[in-house]
């Protein structure tokens, strides 16, 4: 996110009235010049830019058709999109994050494609990650995938270098909970205190950290998917449990997610990484200003930390487990408003944003994973020119080392349950106790 992360702990319920005069202003397509105008929406401006290149292709194919894309930060775009929902000018079509299929969809805001699909001819098979995560209970497909995000390791290469360490020592990294593993050992040897002691040497100072070896891995995200998730995820815990959609609880009285999680908290007291909360800036940011040598981050991160001025930044996977890499990713989609005045257009664009062409004329920027895998290249050349190496995100998708993020029911009620139990033991207000407490409270929620 943080342009593509999961959105459901984001997304705000509440009808904003200051919201309705942007809808309004960008809502469902119109008519102009004789054409027909379909509104799209997404929350990436990075991907509003992407994906800006591809309408004169497609404008070209259709020449009765003019899109417009609107981007709205984050924290405001789906208040818009409910206010939208509400006063029936929503935009034709946007972007969508998983864990709100299940309120959208139930609620009849967006619009079942099946028939769409078929009567088009639509191949959906050049699509290789983010198909399944996009199916309602009903059985019916709501979503066309744009993209797929996952995590990886963003390190200093300066920083890696001065401990003494290469970059192959990052990208080899070990895991495990009881010691762990090479993984605990360098993020040591990166973390320096304000008197030049490093975190494995004698006479290192936890309370005075000039440089920490990694960001904080301490998350209030009820999927840790940039924290804890690669981590448990290498032990064979999976977010859904036994269920890869729809799920009926969420295993957090797990004896690997626990044992995980205390590992993870006891980073931040030896002093090998922030605090929960202590940094409110970007990892970007933390990078460039040298308060930490490394960050977990997820794949929407690569513009950033690309660009960071007078930083060199490499590129590795996540940690290898016990069962070797794992992470989950999430996949974010095309969905349509069913409030739409103009289906058979805002079709003709989604589909084709669905397209190898337009999928690779926005991927060839290289701050989006497209969701078809020949498209996805055009992303890692693009990078590559830049000095980037972004090669371990398409070994993590051709090794199957990504799990997909299982769609939910009352995904915004689960993350507004969860997050401040979480911040409770990341803080130390809670100990080990709260976990069972959550898995409890998502069987309540999960059932409804």
């Amino acid at each position: 996110m943080r342009q593509q992360r999961t959105f459901a702990a984001l997304a705000i319920a509440s009808i904003a009235a200051a919201g309705l005069t942007a809808c309004s202003s960008a809502g469902a397509g119109g008519d102009a010049g004789g054409k027909t105008t379909v509104n799209w929406w997404t929350w990436s401006d990075t991907q509003a830019a992407s994906y800006r290149k591809c309408i004169p292709g497609f404008e070209e194919e259709n020449p009765d058709i003019t899109v417009k894309i609107s981007q709205y930060a984050v924290d405001d775009y789906f208040t818009k999109l409910t206010t939208g929902f509400v006063s029936g000018t929503a935009p034709d079509a946007f972007q969508n994050s998983v864990p709100l299929l299940g309120e959208y969809a139930g609620q009849g805001q967006i619009m079942a494609m099946d028939d769409l699909i078929e009567e088009s001819g639509y191949d959906l098979s050049v699509h290789d990650i983010g198909l399944d995560s996009w199916v309602f209970t009903d059985g019916k497909r709501y979503g066309i995938p744009l993209d797929w995000a996952g995590s990886a390791i963003y390190f200093n290469e300066d920083l890696v270098a001065e401990a003494g360490l290469t970059a192959d020592d990052i990208k080899t990294m070990t895991w495990n909970p009881e010691d762990g593993g090479t993984f605990d050992d360098v993020i040591a040897r990166l973390t320096v205190d304000a008197n030049g002691v490093r975190g494995d040497e004698p006479g290192f100072d936890p309370k005075n950290v000039k440089t920490y070896g990694i960001g904080s891995l301490a998350s209030a995200d009820f999927n840790g998917q940039t924290s804890w998730n690669p981590f448990v995820s290498t032990l064979g815990w999976r977010l859904g449990g036994d269920d890869t959609a729809w799920p009926t609880e969420i295993p957090y009285g797990d004896d690997d997610l626990v044992k995980t999680l205390d590992y993870i908290r006891t980073l931040g007291d030896r002093g090998l990484m922030p605090t929960f909360g202590q940094f409110s800036v970007s990892g970007a940011e933390q990078l460039g200003s040298g308060s930490v040598a490394m960050i977990q981050g997820g794949t929407w991160d690569i513009g950033p930390v690309s660009n960071i001025p007078g930083v060199t930044v490499g590129v590795a996977p996540t940690v290898d487990g016990p069962e070797g890499r794992m992470m989950i990713s999430n996949s974010n989609a095309n969905n349509i408003f069913t409030g739409t005045k103009h289906l058979d257009e805002t079709w003709k664009w989604v589909s084709y944003m669905g397209t190898v062409q337009c999928q690779t004329i926005a991927g060839s920027d290289g701050y989006l994973l497209p969701s078809i895998s020949e498209a996805l290249q055009a992303s890692v050349e693009a990078q590559a020119e830049k000095g980037v190496d972004m090669s371990s995100f398409l070994t993590a998708l051709d090794e199957g080392e990504l799990y997909p993020a299982p769609p939910t029911v009352n995904g915004q009620e689960l993350a507004d349950t969860i997050q401040p139990m979480f911040e409770a033991y990341f803080t130390g207000e809670r100990d080990d106790d709260v976990f069972a407490e959550m898995q409890t409270k998502t069987q309540d929620i999960l059932a409804e």
